[in-house]
């Protein structure tokens, strides 16, 4: 068969399935039995296993998965991905509309609501009506690229149809975990457990809740799993260079007009009475939905708007989040645990008698510290008040007095660690009682090295929790500095344990030679990551990737860093005495000095070398700037890192010490107006390339 006439074939077998697949998820209706549909089906997916290469990008094949992904690829966004400030109260909405109101200085404005959906946030970028990459949110500046597993959502479009397509857009959404499917799921790995259980296996994990859910299910490496599970996505967010909208309402139409899947449950409010009332509406209402949903979005309608109202660092000043007051449920404690943390310290967890709460079972819940467990005078066998609101994990709020019984018994706070018997500390002023034994705690020494090799730090991509697991189980290692002793013989053939995604079970894993060579090869490579990257990795408490950047970038190695006063560090800018002491503190301990030593012989970068400083010059010496707005040619870590490499300061907001406002599109007009007043000069992108031009 000749591939001119297959890839015809192909083609046409493509076009008519998403024409189809269109109907039915965007239209509800149907022209064809699904017989035919299957059938169809069924014979593009023949020629594309016979002709692999003449697969179409916007092929439906894509819905049922099969793709196997080891690494996620990170992706820039090209518009960061800022979060929403949020509250919980009606009375700081009214002052979010003042503020709205004061920054527009006019009453003419509108609002657009909408339901906030709990799941993963995506950003979808289409080329030519066709759909290129699908990236997760991220830290907002960069995310994941999953796009093989978005393609498993049947009503993410693969390709628009239809005319007034700009060439490149982008549209952001959630995807969600419908309750039926999360119950269907669930209720099918219960129903394999029996049978499991019964050969005396180990019994699969049943879903926590549908937002963890959705978002552990689109970061699984092999999306036949993910389109097994038959997420789907709400998108509430167009953007496009080359078409222009004037309100968030056009963006929604826009977005329901090129067959996205749109929630029709938004409406325009003519001022902050209209969005309450909306609220009120929904705050029993969406419980009859196939979704989660903890809260409203709220956002100033008109574009024009909403680049006179700017940004924060880190959120639009024309869009809040409403939350909904948490949900609350008395069950009964039955026990207490304590975990170790990486950097020593204890949070105790209780151990509830499962109940339901929001929609999902709750097993454990937060005891925050011992000053928690106080204020709560809680006993063990106590009823206690759980809510879930706006975290992850569920807190223990108060106790049922009136359901006390006799066996109550008053919980003592344990005082040595239950991972290594070391009495607790607990230092002055602070709640949180710490375990010290850095040296040989398991929890301790694990978490350190996992972070020591986390992405922001060394960056060492090819090994994981379970092979440094299996590292210190074989005592192949004790510290981060035994990673740079390990030989092909260590690690080839290095067994370790794993649970198995899917059913639940442990398993035996080896490592195998090519993998072996790439772990070493990470490892070499590591050693050309910046000293500000290695002094992060040491994980000193406090000290965060911006103030390892602060600290590398004063000192210039980690000799002058390890040796330097606390009124020396306190000349570095917004450091201050915490991060100052608890530095000290680090250093002073013999041992992390000797480690550092090690590290320093295995060859990691331990100052600012010239290598470093390409392109260095003093040319910003002694000068402070703030960065705020959108830029042209630069993402704002580059200018930051440009106006360093130039000998200039960064400064998170405006002061007296500032030097210059660097002033990109939608800067807020409070920092504008911050800056005139005390007298800042205020530059523009252009400005700011010929100071280093």
């Amino acid at each position: 068969m000749e591939e001119t006439s297959v890839l015809e074939q192909i083609k046409d077998l493509t076009d008519e399935l998403n024409y189809h697949n269109q109907l039915y998820y965007q239209e509800n209706r149907t022209e064809i039995s699904d017989y035919d549909f299957d059938m169809k089906l069924k014979a593009l997916e023949e020629l594309e296993k016979k002709f692999p290469h003449l697969k179409q990008p916007d092929s439906p094949t894509f819905r049922v998965g099969g793709t196997i992904t080891k690494d996620f690829p990170t992706v820039y966004h090209k518009y960061p991905m800022l979060s929403l400030g949020n509250t919980y109260s009606k009375d700081e909405l009214v002052a979010f509309d003042e503020r709205v109101e004061k920054g527009l200085g006019t009453k003419d404005y509108e609002y657009i609501c909408e339901l906030k959906f709990d799941g993963l946030a995506l950003s979808l970028q289409y080329e030519n009506g066709v759909l290129q990459k699908a990236v997760t949110r991220g830290d907002g500046t960069k995310g994941d690229d999953i796009t093989p597993n978005a393609k498993t959502i049947s009503t993410i479009p693969l390709k628009i149809m239809g005319g007034n397509v700009p060439k490149e857009f982008e549209v952001r959404g959630e995807v969600f975990f419908p309750l039926m499917e999360f119950e269907r799921v669930n209720r099918e790995i219960e129903e394999d457990n029996k049978v499991r259980i019964s050969e005396g296996k180990k019994p699969n994990t049943i879903l926590a809740n549908p937002r963890n859910s959705a978002s552990g299910t689109m970061k699984m490496q092999d999306s036949s799993i993910v389109a097994a599970r038959k997420l789907d996505c709400y998108l509430y967010s167009f953007v496009s260079d080359e078409l222009k909208l004037s309100t968030h309402e056009e963006a929604l139409k826009q977005l329901d007009s090129l067959g996205f899947n749109v929630s029709p449950t938004y409406r325009k409010c003519k001022n902050i009475r209209d969005v309450i009332a909306y609220i009120d509406e929904w705050e029993h209402k969406r419980f009859e939905l196939p979704l989660e949903t903890d809260g409203i979005v709220v956002k100033v309608n008109s574009e024009q708007h909403q680049e006179e109202l700017g940004f924060t660092a880190k959120s639009p000043k024309w869009a809040i989040s409403y939350k909904y007051k948490a949900e609350s449920a008395v069950t009964q404690l039955l026990s207490v645990t304590y975990q170790v943390g990486r950097t020593g310290a204890i949070t105790p967890v209780a151990n509830l008698d499962p109940v339901l709460l929001a929609g999902t079972t709750v097993k454990r819940a937060s005891l925050h510290n011992a000053n928690e467990i106080r204020r709560l005078d809680l006993h063990m066998n106590d009823y206690v008040h759980v809510e879930k609101g706006g975290e992850i994990i569920p807190k223990v709020t108060k106790v049922d007095l009136d359901q006390r019984q006799g066996n109550a018994i008053p919980i003592a706070y344990i005082d040595k660690c239950p991972e290594c018997k070391t009495p607790l500390v607990r230092q002055e002023g602070e709640a949180v009682h710490y375990c010290p034994n850095e040296i040989s705690c398991p929890p301790q020494v694990l978490g350190r090295i996992e972070h020591f090799i986390s992405r922001n730090a060394m960056d060492i991509e090819t090994l994981g929790p379970r092979t440094i697991a299996g590292l210190l189980d074989a005592n192949l290692i004790s510290d981060v500095s035994d990673l740079y002793r390990l030989t092909f013989d260590d690690l080839n053939g290095l067994k370790f344990s794993v649970e198995d995604e899917q059913t639940g079970e442990i398993k035996t894993r080896s490592i195998k030679e090519k993998t072996a060579q790439n772990v070493l090869d990470s490892l070499s490579e590591s050693r050309k990551v910046p000293f500000q990257n290695v002094l992060f990795a040491l994980g000193i408490r406090y000290v965060g990737k911006t103030v390892a950047e602060k600290l590398a970038d004063h000192f210039k190695s980690m000799d002058h860093l390890m040796n330097a006063s606390e009124d020396e560090m306190l000349e570095v800018m917004e450091i201050g005495t915490r991060i100052a002491q608890s530095v000290i503190q680090y250093f002073s301990n013999q041992n992390n000095r000797s480690l550092v030593h090690r590290l320093k012989t295995a060859g990691l970068q331990m100052e600012i070398t010239d290598h470093g400083l390409i392109n260095y010059t003093d040319k910003l010496e002694g000068s402070t700037f703030v960065i705020s707005g959108v830029f042209s040619k630069y993402s704002r870590d580059e200018l930051k890192s440009i106006i360093k490499q130039n000998g200039g300061n960064i400064a998170g907001s405006i002061s007296g010490k500032t030097n210059y406002l660097v002033a990109g599109e939608n800067m807020g007009p409070a920092k504008r107006e911050k800056a005139e007043k005390l007298g800042i000069r205020i530059i523009d992108e252009a400005e700011f390339n010929s100071m280093i031009s």
